[in-house]
């Protein structure tokens, strides 16, 4: 009885849990594997050791995620061009049975901008600045995790409010559906200036694919250098919405914005199940300011779309 009445308790817990290990890890994978460790780790503890359960798994998952961040560093030493956050991809549509990461990214910090700036933190920057600005954790709590000083935590935080304070702020969803459409309509006509003038001015490209397929190695700036990169592509690929196109693609929502997936003409049974690129955008001033090409692979495995 009690057994079942604590792993109720921990499914209420379960979507802040995934939301919270996501931002602290840029990974689904590594946050639904943090949200189960946590669940076998409540099953290992007595009931006399927690006070608040939504705190005390808080404080656990954030523990799991600050290992997973660890060993992701020591990963992308050897990762070959740029590294972007795994994609939280849904339908344009509301789900009708939704999926608990569809709600995670309802809030402007799971915005792809968001999580990439998040990337660029260390690991305890990283889980100082997410448990105290995002969840109001209090610093001494922050400091038993991080097994720091509370002015370590302090300085931590401070450190990492000034890496991400360059952050767009996240649009209203109409402005970015717009800004997005006016970007592929300038790519569908071929023409260069169309193209530099759907982006912002200071916009980059990113692009992450490990060596796997054709994208950016090194962030690409500027209006002019992006659009011919991305009529580069268009061109390579064969790129465009229609069912002849060689690489179609189709509108969905990538981290809680408008985005495409794209899918190759293929027999394989592999690509089947996976997309072949996930494109996020980022909008400022009415003008595409962030586009993210996730193509590698192994990012892309847990997308499902129907």
């Amino acid at each position: 009885m009690v057994s079942a009445l604590i792993a109720d308790l921990f499914e209420s817990h379960r979507g802040h849990l995934l939301s919270v290990a996501y931002r602290l890890t840029g990974s689904v994978g590594d946050a639904e594997d943090a949200v189960q460790e946590s669940r076998l780790r409540l099953a290992g503890t007595h009931q006399s050791e927690i006070d608040d359960l939504r705190d005390w798994l808080t404080a656990t998952v954030s523990r799991i995620c600050l290992d997973h961040l660890r060993t992701t560093a020591m990963r992308r030493e050897t990762y070959v061009g740029q590294w972007l956050p795994e994609p939280i991809v849904t339908g344009v549509a509301p789900s009708g049975t939704p999926d608990p990461l569809e709600s995670v990214v309802r809030g402007a910090e799971y915005r792809m901008a968001a999580m990439v700036a998040l990337d660029g933190l260390t690991p305890p920057q990283r889980v100082a600045f997410v448990l105290h600005d995002g969840l109001a954790v209090p610093f001494e709590e922050i400091a038993e995790i991080l097994c720091v000083s509370t002015d370590d935590v302090h300085l931590l935080v401070t450190q990492a409010r000034e890496a991400v304070a360059g952050v767009p702020s996240a649009v209203a969803d109409a402005e970015h559906e717009a800004a997005v459409r006016r970007l592929l309509a300038a790519l569908a006509t071929d023409d260069v200036d169309a193209v530099a003038k759907a982006l912002h001015p200071e916009a980059v490209l990113i692009g992450d694919a490990n060596g796997t397929t054709s994208t950016v190695v090194k962030i690409v700036g500027g209006a002019e250098r992006i659009a011919r990169f991305m009529l580069e592509l268009v061109h390579t690929y064969g790129i465009g919405a229609s069912e002849q196109a060689a690489t179609r693609y189709e509108f969905a929502t990538v981290n809680g914005q408008l985005g495409l997936v794209m899918n190759l003409d293929s027999e394989t049974e592999e690509q089947d199940w996976h997309p072949a690129r996930v494109v996020g955008f980022t909008v400022r001033d009415g003008l595409v300011w962030g586009t993210y090409d996730h193509a590698n692979p192994a990012k892309l495995t847990g997308v499902r779309l129907s």
